[in-house]
């Protein structure tokens, strides 16, 4: 039976179009290359035919500064071998300072206590200037890592383009990450500077810091310098320490290396589904090229515009927002709760700073709808122009209630990528109407597919989503990764040498496109990457806790629903206060984020016959698939436990 088409809730007009920085570009393309194309569709069909054709177009529209001599766009080796750009030398942080020479803020900061601050294109490059002094002094070299545990506070993007402007490899969590966390992430890449805070303000509290800060360096012996910012109490808190306002006195001219286009650019982590978090490695100009193409043609960003995306260091997303600069646009920064003192604070940062590009999650979304909340009747939106979502699926209701009570003729640009890529695959098309419900297009470059478990592409279905051509952005290696094991097990296990990511993807005959949530047992709890390993590891510690299996359920409306089902030791019943312990346990180990929506005593936990608990057939079950669907019975150690889950009656 044909489904009803969606609503569109949003068209762009001639002028939109003629003006949006995509057209610019297929006008450029039909100058340089002769091409011509009736629609976007047709454009995205030749930037995945043709890849080396494209990512050369790409490489020479936005005028990459090369001081090498690339001599092939990419080789022809499958994924995950591709080489690009052999002979490249380039720099990322280089491209972030093509407008530096402007009074213009490059980045406007506030905290959620009211402090806001503007750093100028000029004060930002000679602050990047002298942290790079700094490295330089402390004897960072290429290839060098540099780790920080800080906030998304303008220091953090200092500390970034100057590890990036000498080659050295940058990494960073959040402060509310716990020790174990940190450590479990940083001692993998071996650091040799690590930049830290005392602490950190959240819902109007100060959570101090300085015993994690101290077990982090405890553990990791490779770091030979620390910077220390404080924020809590303004004095030393690491005997041997240099203070950040004291480095930004050194005098200092700001210059580049060049680095192979492959070279590594940072570490990101996957949430440690299965163990030890993956040290996911991405290069220089990997990077450079798909920030560079998505957030001018996707995101539409234009030079002198304002851009803000709702994250912690902690988050892709704050990788992605460096890309701002790229675009000459100022960075918007917000450090601190988006409820705190309520949840309009970010509505009144947009209309306060005139924000022009406004990122969240879709649970932000979410909680706004359902508080009733009238921002666009609330505050003054008029310089807002679109509204990007991602993290998790953003449900109808959300689009709706954007278009009702926040912009009626605002551009939403739902997207969805990843740490794996430090971008996203699809989202945003300026040219094309956006449907109700429906993300727009796959990316340019992007030759994504929704594949049935035989490999047979679906149109209309829901299927695997995959990636079928290699695309720069993606990993150069997993840090520590002998052969690309790891690498090739966590993308290509499936179905070699092709790309399948663990979302769950639905292609309509629109060319738009569904996302129903994830395939694999990763936890996507608001927008936040949580493994289940990392859940064990510290419910493990409570005593009486013999054993634990997590899941989180993608709900309609939105919603979302983490229990966590636990096997009680002889002798232990689950008492109020042993799920206190959970509770203060995984937030003080990892965040509030980790705590379960609840906790529920049963008997046994499914495992394979190998050792495997069973997180996806259990999230399978529990969202309504008969067991013997959900998993193969025959390869379980005890297939009777899942009988429990198929009775098991989800909290509303």
């Amino acid at each position: 039976m044909t489904q009803a088409i969606p609503r569109v809730l949003w068209q762009p007009d001639q002028q939109f179009i003629d003006n949006s920085n995509l057209t610019a570009y297929s006008n450029w393309l039909k100058t340089n290359y002769g091409l011509s194309f009736d629609d976007y569709d047709a454009l995205w069909k030749w930037s995945c035919d043709d890849t080396k054709a494209f990512w050369k177009s790409i490489y020479e529209y936005f005028q990459v500064i090369d001081y090498g001599d690339p001599e092939i766009i990419h080789d022809d080796l499958p994924m995950p071998h591709t080489n690009w750009f052999s002979g490249s030398k380039l720099n990322y942080a280089e491209h972030s300072f093509r407008f530096a020479n402007s009074e213009d803020p490059a980045i406007i900061f506030q905290h959620e206590s009211g402090g806001a601050k503007e750093i100028s294109w000029k004060a930002l490059r000679q602050q990047v200037a002298s942290f790079q002094a700094y490295l330089l002094s402390q004897g960072v070299q290429k290839g060098d890592r540099v780790v920080a545990y800080i906030p998304n506070i303008p220091e953090a993007v200092v500390g970034f383009l100057a590890t990036c402007s000498i080659g050295a490899v940058w990494s960073s969590c959040s402060p509310d990450f716990g020790a174990s966390s940190v450590v479990d992430r940083f001692k993998q890449i071996a650091p040799k500077v690590l930049i830290t805070v005392d602490g950190y303000h959240y819902q109007g509290k100060a959570h101090d810091r300085v015993e994690e800060v101290h077990q982090i360096l405890a553990e990791l012996d490779s770091v030979t310098a620390v910077v220390q910012i404080p924020v809590l109490h303004r004095v030393s808190f690491v005997d041997y320490a240099s203070v950040w306002e004291e480095i930004m006195q050194i005098e200092g001219d700001l210059h580049f290396t060049p680095v192979d286009f492959s070279d590594p650019i940072w570490v990101l982590y996957s949430s440690g589904t299965t163990g030890q978090p993956k040290a996911i490695t991405h290069s220089q100009g990997g990077v450079l090229l798909e920030h560079l193409k998505y957030v001018t043609f996707h995101n539409d960003v234009k030079q002198g515009e304002r851009y803000f995306w709702y994250t912690t260091t902690g988050w892709m997303m704050w990788n992605f927002v460096q890309a701002t600069l790229l675009a000459g646009a100022t960075i918007v920064l917000y450090d601190g709760s988006p409820s705190y003192p309520d949840i309009n604070t970010l509505w009144h940062l947009t209309e306060t700073f005139k924000i022009n590009h406004f990122g969240t999650s879709a649970p932000f979304i979410v909680a706004c709808m359902n508080k009733g909340l009238t921002p666009g009747k609330d505050f003054d939106l008029s310089s807002l122009r679109s509204i990007s979502s991602t993290g998790s699926p953003l449900p109808s209701e959300g689009y709706d209630w954007v278009y009702k009570f926040v912009k009626g003729d605002i551009w939403l640009c739902s997207m969805s990528g990843g740490t794996d890529v430090c971008s996203a695959f699809v989202g945003g098309c300026p040219t094309e109407p956006l449907y109700e419900g429906e993300i727009q297009r796959r990316a340019l470059g992007c030759a994504m597919a929704s594949y049935d478990d035989e490999g047979n592409e679906l149109i209309g279905d829901v299927g695997e989503m995959v990636v079928t051509i290699p695309m720069p952005s993606m990993p150069i290696y997993f840090w520590g990764d002998v052969n690309k094991e790891r690498y090739t097990e966590s993308y290509f296990e499936m179905f070699p040498t092709v790309w399948r990511h663990g979302d769950w993807l639905e292609i309509t005959e629109r060319n738009t496109l569904i996302i129903k949530g994830r395939s694999d047992a990763t936890l996507n709890r608001h927008g936040i990457r949580i493994g289940t390993a990392e859940i064990y590891q510290s419910v493990d510690k409570v005593n009486g806790i013999k054993d634990s299996l997590i899941v989180n359920l993608e709900l309609d409306g939105g919603r979302h629903y983490m229990p966590l089902f636990v096997v009680m030791e002889e002798g232990f019943e689950l008492s109020d206060e042993i799920k206190k312990r959970i509770q203060e346990q995984l937030t003080n180990d990892f965040s509030k984020r980790h705590v379960p929506d609840e906790v529920v005593e049963i008997q046994d936990i499914p495992y394979t016959i190998s050792g495997k608990k069973m997180e996806a057939p259990v999230k399978r079950i529990l969202l309504g698939r008969p067991k013997n669907l959900a998993a193969n019975l025959g390869a379980m150690r005890n297939p009777e436990s899942l009988d429990f889950f198929e009775s098991f009656q989800i909290a509303t």
